[in-house]
């Protein structure tokens, strides 16, 4: 982006309450990215405020979860130079702005982060996982940005919400051929937050990541031991539980 003048209008199109004026700046965007082999990370954070304002001004659920697909499928217009970059700014903008999102606005930020995180799965899928570096990239994104075990400007909330989320898409891009996913090294990330983190709940959290039944599955590991012979002794009689009743 060439210069302030320039991207200020664009930037406003993007935020604007209008939706006609905010999809056709998306389309633009769409366009003006695909053609671009680099980019600034300067110009990047700009353009990720202005992203962060439309999501921001999109009302109605089904539109804001359209949006946040239309936003993480920017992902596979960009060409290679641009995509992690893109990703890093798009964590660094959610890390910074976190704070100031409303309780009526938060379920749109959250879908979108998972969005986010299952298009950088899926982007380093497109080659079979073979693309080391890329997955290597990304790791290190994830541990300096959003599950940086240390750093006390990263929400909690964030880390926790990525917690949820982690095994869920990764399942959902590796699907019945998980076991060409790198796993563990995708895993990095939770792993070091577990082991540095100074914050009890956090270890607690990313502990429970690890210990997902589907990791263990996976990795070819026994999954339920006992309780899977209870559940043969004894049928399913409290399966569909529901919890307290009132």
């Amino acid at each position: 982006m060439a210069s302030d003048s320039q991207n200020s209008p664009f930037i406003k199109h993007l935020a604007s309450s209008d939706k006609t004026t905010r999809d056709n700046a998306l389309d633009s965007l769409r366009t003006y990215l695909s053609g671009r082999s680099q980019i600034e990370e300067l110009d990047l954070l700009k353009l990720w405020k202005g992203l962060f304002y439309c999501m921001w001004m999109q009302d109605k659920p089904v539109h804001q979860q359209r949006l946040a697909r239309d936003l993480a499928s920017l992902i596979e217009v960009l060409q290679a130079g641009v995509v992690l970059p893109f990703v890093e700014c798009f964590w660094k903008t959610m890390a910074r702005e976190w704070g100031g999102i409303d309780a009526l606005r938060m379920d749109k930020y959250l879908y979108l982060i998972r969005q986010y995180l299952n298009a950088s799965f899926r982007y380093l899928s497109r080659d079979r996982w073979s693309n080391i570096d890329g997955i290597t990239r990304v790791v290190q994104i994830l541990e300096n940005i959003p599950l940086h075990p240390t750093d006390m400007k990263i929400p909690n909330g964030l880390r926790y919400h990525i917690f949820d989320i982690y095994v869920d898409e990764l399942e959902k891009v590796g699907g019945e051929k998980m076991e060409e996913v790198p796993r563990e090294k995708l895993l990095e990330p939770v792993r070091r937050i577990q082991k540095e983190s100074k914050v009890k709940s956090v270890r607690n959290a990313a502990k429970e990541v690890l210990d997902d039944e589907r990791l263990k599955a996976w990795r070819g590991e026994g999954v339920g031991g006992d309780r899977d012979e209870e559940m043969g002794e004894h049928g399913d009689e409290d399966e569909e539980w529901g919890g307290i009743e009132d």
